[in-house]
This record gives structure tokens, sequence and C-alpha cells, in this order.
């Protein structure tokens, strides 16, 4: 990425402001000694602003920069001295979004330890094999997870909430070099079918990542910023990375509830908000509080967009809010801003800059604009590989999603969905998410999934699920005949179920297994 880019930008959003000059050197020491891994952000934040507020969790606690360095300090030389947390090895962490959390996962790259950010809705028997296959060392957890551990390895050491505590309480003094190695954060991908892949996270070399989404997304320094995305997902892990770096005070709620939620960002002041797409159909449903929280961003990511939400959002909150498509293992491809969602609301928006972003055929090969390909991208932070040493198709420099889009005449990417949920049907390719889009737009419909199930004549035919707001109805020929004004007469789903709620995963994405099971026994 070109430095004049990387230095407009880094003053536009206030990073660049001038500082005390002991305190600017200790800021810039700290990155060039520990470099820009969480342990080096929080280190440079600490340095700059020790006493600004860093954390605030959901009881109100509060913790400053230079209290969340010197706990994270403690925990780690208390993981090296009494458990034996060497370079290498690997911690788990299962946890929920609150303060233990994020000074885990410090403390892991501290020591040059790897930290695998366990989703928290795995079974008892994901979490085994997770164990199994990460080779855990150490295994941080909540209280509330206690249960889910009883098949675990023996020999596998497992710190609770007061265990956590306890070490922070009891570490003894001492220093804390650099590690002889870079710590990864793993994180593991979203498993709504078996056991989740871990995937090996690479550290930022420098400012070109949090410049290409902070250019898009404009987050300024020492906003208040509440994360409401698991920090387990990559896109709350990404949102801890850029606040850290931007030296913002951060709002952490154990568990999402939509009109809590909206009390934090009022009572906190909170000018961002990140989250996942499910998260927003949520806050939709309860009143909007008075006064309006002071929201400039609102940031999401993880699954699509349901087709009617974006412009619905905006309407009640304003033109804040900003669309990042992107994964585990691509990082981010392309992110859609206000303007671009009141244009187009499916829109999966523009690559940011220094991110490369093509739609090719099977064979490699660029398709037209608006032709339906394979979406590959290339950026900075593309994955390094699973932790099986398995690896995705690439592509001169670019990684294959996995996903099939397409890109406009203005060069917005629309994602059609997953490659391997496209069906054929009759002969025709059908994409479940273009209807899915479409039956999102119908007021009484709360949420809707759509997905291919096998059918002896067709070899397979849709099936749609929808989720109505209290007290509406739908009668399931409606819903059939709306489709088939709208789209071709493959496209209109032949089992139209209706449900109380979407079976979904701890990140919001929807498990299309559970639906395939309801229709096929």
């Amino acid at each position: 990425m070109e430095l004049p880019f990387i230095v407009a930008t880094l003053t536009r959003r206030g990073l660049l402001a001038p500082g005390r000059p002991i305190r600017v050197a200790s800021q810039l020491n700290a990155l060039r000694t520990w470099g820009w891994s969480l342990a080096g952000e929080l280190r440079q934040a600490a340095a700059r602003d020790p006493d600004r507020i860093a954390v605030i969790d959901d009881q109100g606690t509060e913790l400053t920069y230079a209290d969340l360095l010197e706990r994270s300090l403690r925990l780690a030389r208390a993981l090296r001295a009494g458990l034996g947390v060497a370079p290498g090895d690997r911690i788990g962490v299962f946890g929920r979004n609150h303060p233990g959390l994020v000074e885990t996962i410090v403390a892991a790259t501290l020591l040059g330890a790897d930290a695998v950010l366990i989703n928290t809705g795995l079974s008892p028997a994901q979490l085994t094999t997770v164990a199994e296959e990460q080779r855990l060392r150490v295994l941080v957890h909540d209280d509330e997870f206690a249960e889910r551990l009883l098949g675990l390895p023996a020999d596998l050491h497992r710190v609770d909430e007061r265990a956590r505590e306890e070490l922070i309480r009891t570490a003894l003094p001492g220093q804390l070099d650099p590690p002889e190695r870079d710590g990864r954060i793993i994180v593991l991908t979203s498993g709504t079918t078996g056991t989740p892949k871990g995937a090996r996270r690479p550290t930022p070399t420098g400012f070109g990542p949090l410049v290409a989404i902070i250019d898009r997304i404009p987050l300024h320094v020492r906003d208040r910023v509440m994360i409401a995305a698991p920090v387990f997902h990559t896109w709350g892990y990404a949102a801890l990375q850029v606040c850290l770096a931007l030296r913002a005070t951060i709002v952490l709620h154990r568990r999402f509830d939509p009109a809590a939620t909206l009390d934090a960002l009022v009572r906190h002041r909170c000018q961002a908000l990140f989250a996942v797409p499910v998260m927003l159909q949520r806050l939709m449903e309860v009143p909007p509080p008075d006064p309006r929280p002071p929201l400039k961003i609102v940031a999401v990511s993880g699954s699509a967009l349901p087709g009617g939400l974006p412009s619905a959002f905006m309407d009640r909150y304003g033109d804040v809010l900003y669309n990042l498509y992107g994964s585990t293992e691509a990082s981010w491809a392309s992110i859609a801003v206000p303007a671009d969602l009141r244009h187009a609301p499916t829109t999966a928006g523009r690559p940011p800059h220094g991110t490369r972003l093509a739609i090719l055929d099977d064979d490699g090969r660029p398709v037209p604009a608006g032709q339906v390909g394979r979406v590959f991208v290339g950026n900075e932070m593309l994955f390094e590989g699973y932790t099986s040493g398995a690896d995705r198709e690439r592509h001169d420099g670019l990684l294959d999603t996995g996903d099939l889009g397409r890109l406009d005449a203005d060069g917005r990417l629309f994602v059609d969905g997953r490659a391997d949920d496209m069906i054929v049907s009759g002969g025709e390719n059908v994409f479940p998410a273009e209807v899915e889009n479409l039956l999102a737009q119908l007021p009484q419909v709360r949420e809707a999934a759509v997905v291919g199930v096998p059918d002896p004549e067709y070899g397979q035919r849709l099936a749609a699920f929808l989720g109505l707001y209290p007290g509406e109805t739908l009668d399931a020929d409606a819903v059939r005949e709306y489709v088939r004004h709208y789209l071709a007469r493959f496209s209109v789903p032949r089992d139209v179920v209706f449900v109380k709620y979407l079976p979904r995963n701890a990140t919001g994405k929807v498990l299309t297994g559970e639906l395939r099971d309801y229709i096929t026994g």
C-alpha cells in the first residue's frame, strides 16, 4: 500500500495527531519492539493513553488501558511460571465477550503462544475434537461452560474464571521480553456442520490492514465502540484489533440482548457498533430509544444482509450502515458504504484500497460484468492455511472464497451464495440466496432461509423456511405466487415451512443442515 495513502488516512482518522513527546516516543517504541500483534497494539495504546478507559463490561466495570495491560502481563507471567506455557504452545479461549477474554488473548500473544478462539456454540463432542486436533496445552473458559468440558483430555490444563483471577492476583514480578516467535490467532470456521477447522490468521506487518478498513469505515481515534459480534468470530476479533489500534473505549456484553444493547449505546455514548446481521434484525424488533444512540457507524459482517433490512435500519437510525463481506480465510473482500446500500441494498460493495477482487470461471478466466462466477480475493491478511495443513484454492495470488458472485457496471459486488449451495433443478442453476432476499422483503417476514433439498423428479428443489412477525399470517400458496411473479418458475420453492425461529449458530449463521433434515427426515 502506498505511503502517501497510509499517511493521509491515518491523519484523517486522528492517528497522527500530536501528543506528549515522551508518550508518542513510548508508543512508537512499543510498535517497533512488539509489532502489530494484539500485544503490540495494547502496548502502544497503553503507552499513549494509559488513563483512557479501554473496556467497559455489562456490569459497568471499567478498566483503563494501563489496567488492561497490567492484568494481561500478570496473566502471561502466571501462565508461563505456573503452567509452563511457552512460545508455540496453544491456548484455547472459550468464552463470551468480556474483559477476561481480551486479557487471555493478549497474554497468549505476549508469550508467543497461539490463541485458539473457540465458538461458544460447540457441542461437548465438537469441543473435545477441537482440543485434540488443535493440541491445546491450556483451556481458559467461562464458568458457564464447565459441563461441556467433561470429555476433554485429562492432561489439558483448565482455567476457569476464578482460577484466572487467582493467576492474575498471585503472579510473580518479572520481565516479559518479545517472544522468539509471534503467537498466531487461530480462528475456527463457522462450523454449521461437523467440526470447524482451525484457520491460522497472519499477524499484520504494518498499518496497511488497519488503513484498508478505516478508509472505508470512518472510525476515529478514541471513539466509543460497542463490539456485539462475538470476539471468537473473525469479525468480532477484527473489531477488537481495530479498536485497540485506535485507542477506543470498548463496550462488551457477554450476551446480546437488543434492548440492553440499545440502552448501552445510549448510556455509554457509543459512536460505533460492530455486529452481525441477525443482531440488526433483533434491534429492529424493539422500539428505538429516546434519545437515539449517537451512532455514526454500524458495521456488520459474517453473513448476508437480508434484502429489506439495510433500508429499514437506516430509515430508523440514519445512514450509518457499513457491510463488510469477507471470511475467516479471506479476511475482507469488499465493503458497502451507506450510499451503496441505499442504491442497491443487497450489494457487498467495492474492494477497499489495496484489495484485489476478481470473478473467475472454472478455468480461472475473468467473466464479464453481470455474469456469475467464482469470487477470488487478494489482500494483506489472507489466512496462512488450516492447522490441518490443508489450504484453499489460490489463483495468481488470489484466494477462492468459495462463493459465487458478480460485479455490476459500477464495480459493486453482489454475492449469490456459496458455490456448494447452488442447486440444479430440472437442469437449471438456482441460487437460494436470490429467493431468500426476495422473501425477506415481504412485510410479514421476520427472517427467511431457502435451501436445496433432494427431489425425485427434478434432482433438487427449493424449500423456504419463514419466520413471521408476531400476529402476522401468510399462506404458502401466496408465497409461491409472490416468487413466481418476480423470478423464473424453477426458483419457486416447492416447500414453504413456517417456523418460530430459524436455527442459528453462535455467530448468527443459519444451520441449513437442520433445515434440510426437517424436509428429508
